[in-house]
């Protein structure tokens, strides 16, 4: 299915950026340009063939291996995404490693002790993550913790202080939806009839939820840490944005306003790409936790 998903995927986007007001040609030769040159390269490029036109000559190109030159800085599309890649999933990896750190042990905690004052503490926490902007997030964390405690820097890339603000507004909101998919799989598990079994054989409460109830309970966690990967992968433009941090979503939000086609498809074609391949491993990784899948399958 990537083939598909990934020729509508540069499709639409292609077409989109079509619409955008400006013209590509005029923004790559500068203000300073006649319209005569302008006309020139505009018809050198090929930006006077229709949209459709344009596009299949685009992805001929990109069946090569050749993503493009960037219009604005007339570097290669490929090796500028490259170089901002390892930033984006260095974010990324420590946000969703935050996420699972802190969700996972409140979600088994709230399900054990359902309608105790924790499991009511977790889920206003859950709420309120879910409910709050992530640029918002990002700027009241920097209003706290570097402007006025002065303890991170609240912009760039420059050790690990500077990755903490930036991680942890990205992990809010992720934290909030495995949580409560972890609650929520809990209870239904905490409730079958092994788990009764198990305790009337005198099984610790401790080995119970541990090797029985929370294993069996991964398989929706698992896929919303796998979503909430992906998500966050293509959805740290914002954060990437109002911290300053150079990856890709920065590098997309700048290309879109300067109508940098070749840029802005490569970086959707990245994400696209990272996307599908978590959806992969998350499937590879339900057959390690559950092994009835597995045999299912063969």
């Amino acid at each position: 299915m990537l083939i598909p998903v990934m020729l509508g995927v540069t499709f639409l986007v292609y077409f989109i950026i079509s619409l955008t007001p400006g013209d590509a040609a005029a923004m790559i030769l500068g203000n300073g340009a006649t319209e005569e040159s302008i006309k020139e390269l505009r018809e050198e490029m090929g930006f006077n063939d229709p949209t459709i036109v344009q596009y299949a000559n685009y992805m001929k190109d990109l069946l090569t291996g050749d993503m493009g030159t960037s219009y604005s800085t007339g570097k290669s599309v490929a090796g500028e995404i490259g170089q901002r890649f390892p930033n984006t999933f260095k974010l990324t990896f420590s946000a969703i490693f935050i996420a699972i750190l802190i969700s996972i042990p409140i979600g088994v905690i709230s399900a054990t002790k359902q309608y105790s004052i924790f499991d009511n503490a977790g889920m206003i926490f859950a709420l309120i993550g879910i409910s709050m902007p992530s640029f918002w997030t990002g700027l009241m964390l920097i209003i706290a913790f570097s402007l006025n405690l002065g303890w991170f820097p609240s912009s760039g890339m420059d050790g690990i202080r500077s990755l903490i603000l930036p991680a942890f507004t990205l992990a809010i909101a992720s934290t909030a939806s495995i949580t409560r998919t972890t609650r929520s799989s809990m209870l239904e598990v905490v409730r079958q009839d092994y788990i009764n079994t198990a305790k009337a054989k005198g099984v610790s409460k401790k080995d119970v939820i541990r090797k029985h109830a929370l294993r069996n309970a991964l398989i929706p966690a698992v896929t919303v840490i796998g979503l909430e990967f992906g998500i966050l992968l293509g959805g740290a433009v914002l954060t990437e944005t109002v911290f300053s941090w150079p990856g890709i979503g920065r590098l997309m939000v700048e290309s879109i306003q300067r109508k940098d086609t070749p840029m802005v498809l490569g970086c959707v074609i990245v994400f696209a790409v990272a996307f599908s391949v978590v959806n992969l491993i998350v499937d590879i990784l339900y057959a390690y936790i559950d092994p009835r899948i597995k045999a299912n399958y063969n």
